[in-house]
């Protein structure tokens, strides 16, 4: 075991796990071609081969942006440019993805449309994908499996409908909350 972080050792998540979290800072002037393909570097080291180019292509198309591919990153809105993001991400075509928070700071359409797209992904690309959410419902909604969280250790995992009942939420988030069937899902009703 190394005393160092996953995120200080760039070698960590080189090609075995890709990862994209919400603080990715490019330079503005990227297009969201050039953008896809720094998912590549881990396997290219900068130097794309025509197979690289092919399946930052790929993912442009999985994630509709071949309209926005010759655009600066700047000029995207914050669905678009998330959904950049995680064609970046999916060019690298690993078994297993990892998104902190994917969700963030996008609106609600945005952000169906996000775990939609995430959802896609795991079942016609075959990926196995982890999500960090802060949102249970869009976990009960979207995921297979959940792991239920609380300071930082793991309190209940199971699938959605063993994990979205009144009293697990109130032993994950220590609240009193409804849960109901709505069109089929297992909804936590917490903003009353």
């Amino acid at each position: 075991m190394s005393s160092t972080s996953p995120r200080s050792d760039p070698t960590f998540w080189r090609s075995d796990c890709p990862f994209s979290d919400r603080t990715i800072g490019f330079g503005s002037r990227l297009t969201v071609r050039d953008l896809v393909e720094f998912g590549c570097y881990p396997y290219s080291k900068g130097r794309l081969t025509a197979n690289d180019r092919a399946h930052a292509s790929k993912a442009i198309g999985f994630l509709g942006l071949e309209p926005l591919a010759d655009r600066f990153r700047d000029e995207l809105l914050g669905g678009q440019r998330q959904r950049a993001y995680v064609a970046m991400v999916l060019c690298q075509d690993t078994d297993y993805v990892l998104f902190d928070e994917p969700l963030n700071n996008l609106d609600m359409k945005h952000a169906v449309s996000m775990t939609k797209l995430l959802r896609q992904a795991a079942d016609a690309l075959g990926k196995t994908i982890v999500l960090v959410l802060h949102d249970i419902n869009f976990a009960s909604c979207y995921s297979d499996y959940i792991v239920a969280m609380r300071d930082g250790a793991i309190v209940r995992h199971g699938m959605p409908g063993e994990i979205m009942t009144s009293d697990v939420i109130r032993e994950v988030y220590g609240m009193d909350v409804e849960v109901q069937d709505v069109q089929g899902w297992r909804i936590s009703i917490y903003y009353i």
